[in-house]
């Protein structure tokens, strides 16, 4: 093979891949992918007021005294079945991690004979009214800090009602239930009641 044929060889791979070069140029400007300003995809996620939720949870709880008045024994009897592990319920029961719960309702607090209660549980004082339970039953280490005492609680007012309830009836004289305030503020547009009439005057003697 001649030079010039050699020349036109070279020529023509050289032509052809100056060709490729330009295709994948030009290809490159058509269907180049725009990069977004942030890495990763963008999910809609539909925002929920904080505040609304808890209101509306807040709103939805009746006071204690309403749920005391329509407690069951029984639902609270099965709900105390989860303390039985830590604590007895027949009179003169044993302690065992927790006191014996026999006669709890207005008991004042921390004076079960024989039981080590924690610095914070005697500290506290006061007796265990209703209002007392039911708030201790919410949330126990966060009613009293430093209690000795690991349950969780229970979130629901009727369920801590229940067990009240139930708790009421293990003494030998259980408390009065709890009765709302009778002169609460009467509620915000409420018409005032009609002042009542008065009498018509009596007949003058003849």
């Amino acid at each position: 093979m001649n030079s010039f044929e050699l020349n036109k060889v070279l020529g023509a791979i050289l032509a052809t891949c100056l060709i490729l070069l330009a295709l994948n140029i030009g290809a490159g400007a058509i269907f180049s992918p725009e990069k977004p300003a942030k890495p990763g995809y963008a999910i809609a996620v539909k925002e929920h007021s904080g505040g609304e939720a808890a209101g509306a949870a807040k709103e939805a709880e009746e006071p204690m005294e309403t749920m005391m008045a329509s407690a069951s024994i029984d639902k609270g009897q099965s709900t105390a079945k989860q303390c039985q592990a830590c604590h007895t319920f027949e009179k003169g029961g044993p302690n065992r991690v927790g006191p014996n719960l026999y006669g709890v309702v207005g008991r004042a607090r921390a004076t079960e004979a024989g039981f080590n209660y924690s610095a914070a549980m005697k500290a506290k004082g006061g007796n265990w009214t209703f209002g007392e339970l039911y708030a201790f039953l919410a949330n126990p280490r966060g009613y009293i800090p430093g209690t000795n005492m690991t349950f969780a609680g229970l979130s629901r007012g009727q369920q801590r009602a229940d067990v009240i309830d139930f708790l009421n009836t293990l003494s030998d004289a259980p408390q009065p239930l709890p009765k709302a305030a009778e002169n609460a503020p009467a509620p915000a547009g409420a018409k005032p009641a009609d002042a009542p009439k008065a009498a018509a005057p009596a007949p003058a003697k003849k």
